[in-house]
């Protein structure tokens, strides 16, 4: 993978290494690391024009463009040593490399959503590979097919395919700032889950860089690594640096709707009736509810209920089946939109009316500090327990809470949970997101808001599915457990892995186990390695 380096790389180098970093270990590792990268990039591009140390004028807005959560931005956030935004495959290559050869950890990062800031925070001295740069998309449409960089952000997606065709669109989420390299590995579901199931269960091939530097796609990393990083999050097993997605079919019209009704709409009754239907209303509908307290017409405060759909068909046939199932919302012709798949996207993304193009922002519109937290139900939530849910509500001050309801059933009844990591198929009727978000900074303000949201979560907890009360890995959570810097337990690791995966989670732990078995891939949450495996 070497080649010969011309003198003037050698200064560029050199000036690199001059400037004073601060490191756990000694300043000879930091310049023998860069010189390893230089000597391990088998690429055109001089890997000096990819690096940013903290002495690098770039290196602030490098490092916080794809930050979202405005709670890791603090001084107190620990920073990286090095940010390397690789051009091509082989600057990847050489990071993980020299990261394993020289003590430090890598942190991989796609679009910066992790919800715990663990694509880009680590305790430990560590590098990022911020993908920012590899987000090449090409569409296939007569393959029906499209491979995707692992930088690119599903809004990247979604305008690419709408601009090769209008009768296939992707299954992924709603927000189109998500970068596809940890949504996709982690499960990911939007507006066609229900449809077509998961992001994850959509894809064809992808290609890694393990632990020793290789790049692997489906046929040579082998079924077992295949299945582990389709829901299992590819932190744990290496880079995935691109993904070979299916398209599915979509119609020429759609049919959006947004409905709030409040609790003096008879806001609790419709939400009790979408419980016992949301699940097994026809697949082509999706409903997910909002919930969240406002302020009501008389001044008083009380909780709106928003329900946002996506039908795939138009408006009359939507209505009847509406009508025959879910009367109780009392919708209309004139809630619903007909309209085309991508224009959905924008509708589900806020930005309705707005030219295509405004999905290839990379920046979200705003940003805020926030906690999130995850459920699953089995049962329907007892309208009892809506009040008390009301209530908390009512005790959050100057931040937003809301729980935002999703609808299982259809087509992720008939996908069997060992299938993917991600278990929470068939007897799931629908997903909880607990989030509350703020504009105010300090560490006490966070703090009380954080309480909020576990106080909330704890209330729940009679209600949600148990043995195990399961998560959602995109929706991260470090309450659930953390691993210990440097070592990862199996004993420790189950405790939060069973939540996120059932019993796929020994599965996962027998691919890391033989895939990276000196743990190199290391974060807070990574999967384990076994001693048991290993014999």
């Amino acid at each position: 993978m070497g080649f010969s380096i011309s003198a003037a790389t050698y200064i560029i180098i050199f000036t690199l290494l001059s400037s004073t970093v601060s490191w756990a270990a000694s300043s000879s590792v930091h310049e023998n690391f860069l010189q390893c990268l230089s000597l391990n990039s088998n690429s055109s591009t001089p890997v000096t024009k990819v690096i940013y140390t903290p002495q690098n004028s770039s290196y602030s807005s490098v490092l916080d463009f794809s930050i979202q959560n405005l709670r890791f931005t603090t001084s107190s956030t620990p920073e990286p040593q090095v940010i390397v935004t690789p051009l091509d495959v082989s600057h990847i290559q050489a990071a993980v490399i020299c990261s394993k050869k020289y003590g430090l950890q890598i942190r991989a990062r796609s679009g910066g959503h992790d919800y715990e800031g663990l694509s880009y925070v680590s305790e430990v001295p560590f590098i990022i590979v911020d993908l920012v740069e590899l987000r090449s998309i090409n569409v296939d449409v007569g393959d029906g097919s499209a491979w995707v960089e692992a930088g690119a952000t599903l809004g990247e997606v979604y305008y690419n395919i709408a601009n090769k065709t209008a009768t296939y669109g992707f299954p992924a989420g709603t927000c189109p700032t998500v970068g596809v390299g940890g949504h996709l590995s982690g499960g990911g579901y939007g507006t066609l889950l229900r449809k077509y199931g998961l992001a994850a269960d959509n894809i064809i091939d992808a290609y890694i860089v393990d632990g020793d530097g290789r790049l692997l796609n489906r046929e040579s990393m082998g079924e077992d690594l295949f299945w582990a990083i389709r829901g299992g999050g590819g932190a744990s097993f290496g880079i995935i640096t691109s993904w070979k997605i299916k398209l599915v079919p979509v119609p020429s019209t759609v049919t959006v709707f947004s409905v709030t009704r409040t609790l003096e709409q008879d806001g609790e009754k419709i939400l009790l009736k979408w419980q016992q239907v949301a699940d097994k209303l026809h697949e082509d509908i999706f409903i997910r509810v909002i919930l969240q307290a406002v302020n009501g017409s008389q001044g008083n405060r009380t909780v709106s209920s928003t329900y946002e759909s996506l039908f795939l068909g138009n408006t009359s046939r939507l209505l009847s089946l509406m009508n025959e199932s879910f009367p109780e919302l009392g919708l209309a012709a004139d809630d619903c939109s007909e309209i085309s798949w991508i224009e959905s996207v924008l509708y589900f993304a806020g930005f309705s009316g707005q030219p295509l193009d405004v999905l290839l922002n990379r920046s979200q519109p705003s940003k805020n500090y926030f906690k999130n937290k995850s459920d699953f139900l089995k049962e329907p939530i007892p309208e009892t327990t809506l009040q008390g849910i009301w209530s908390l509500f009512y005790q959050v001050e100057n931040a937003t809470g809301m729980m935002i309801i999703s609808p299982y059933g259809g087509r992720m009844n008939e996908i069997p949970e060992t299938e993917t990591p991600f278990p929470h198929r068939k007897g799931s009727l629908y997903s909880i997101q607990y989030i509350v978000f703020w504009l105010e900074d300090g560490e006490e303000v966070s703090k009380r808001h954080i309480a909020w949201a576990r106080k909330l979560y704890k209330y729940m907890t009679p209600y949600v599915s148990k043995f195990p009360r399961a998560a959602y890995l995109n929706y991260r959570d470090l309450d659930l457990g953390r691993n210990k810097n440097g070592n990862t337990s199996y004993a420790q690791a189950s405790i939060w892995g069973i939540k996120y995966y059932k019993m796929n989670f020994n599965r996962l732990v027998q691919v890391k186990t033989k895939v990276d078995p000196s743990n190199f891939f290391w974060n807070e949450q990574s999967i384990p390695i076994s001693s048991w495996w290993k014999n």
